[in-house]
């Protein structure tokens, strides 16, 4: 992967993000940090297919053959059982908004290697489908490791949620937001734990390919581990995040891309 430096301040792109300060490394584990650069919508001439030519840096999401979000079709997913569950390190820390851990959340291992988390964000609808289907949310956890040398130096946790009772720690998040009377600043909001957005992160199922930062610079080498548990979230919820980002888009989610003859891994402890 080109080597990027991370900014003194990361603008996070989509609904709202979480930030983890934790430490410095040449490989970028942000997204864009100017929104305005780009949009979902194709009729705006800066659209999913024309992101590529927006900028030469951004070159990787026309040109790219690993390229995310993907249909993961689980009839043809590699079964591969007992592996062990996905490790997942992480630990309370102070939350601010807008929004930041502002100490290190842990990490989790993926064969041998630590990656460490910096941000969360949330796409609606879902970016990535099953067997054709897309979902109502879906929140990415981005992982990076240290070493710059490591042949995959992103890791990103996806976890899918369709419409039913109202997710638990969105309900907390949310809460603290509207308290703020929709102005989003910065405002401690105590120790919150990265579990929460799902103590079943490790679940019993996930998929995993190789794959790409799903917005510019659509960076590839990343290890996608995407669960199968599907959660729950209300309507309320994901209106509420969608009024949050003030883009004025009613989605944020790329288009699926061609698969390319990767294969798709199912880790089962079944």
């Amino acid at each position: 992967m080109k080597n990027r430096t991370i900014p003194a301040f990361i603008h996070v792109l989509l609904i709202f993000s979480a930030l983890f300060h934790s430490h410095s490394t040449s490989v970028s584990a942000q997204e864009v940090e100017d929104e305005k650069e780009f949009s979902y919508s194709e009729e705006s001439g800066k659209g999913p297919s024309q992101w590529g030519n927006i900028k030469k840096e951004w070159s990787d999401c026309k040109t790219g053959k690993i390229q995310s979000p993907i249909d993961i079709l689980s009839r043809k997913a590699k079964v591969i059982k007992n592996p062990g569950r996905l490790e997942m390190l992480y630990k309370p820390t102070e939350l601010i908004l807008q929004i930041h851990w502002l100490k290190s959340a842990g990490s989790i291992k993926i064969n041998g290697t630590e990656y460490f988390l910096q941000q969360a964000h949330w796409h609606s609808p879902s970016e990535h489908a099953i067997d054709g289907r897309r979902y109502a949310l879906e929140v990415h956890l981005v992982h990076q490791a240290k070493d710059p040398k490591v042949k995959h130096n992103l890791a990103v946790v996806g976890l899918l949620y369709k419409y039913g009772k109202p997710d638990a720690f969105l309900s907390k998040l949310l809460g603290n937001i509207s308290a703020t009377n929709g102005q989003i600043h910065e405002k401690p909001l105590g120790f919150v734990d990265p579990t929460h957005i799902d103590i079943r992160m490790g679940g019993k199922a996930y998929y995993r390919y190789i794959g790409s930062l799903t917005v510019p610079p659509c960076t590839e080498g990343v290890i996608w581990s995407v669960q199968k548990q599907v959660k729950q979230v209300s309507k309320e919820q994901v209106h509420a995040i969608r009024v949050l980002v003030h883009d004025k888009a009613e989605e944020n989610a790329r288009p699926v891309q061609p698969l390319n003859q990767r294969e798709v891994e199912l880790y089962s402890l079944i």
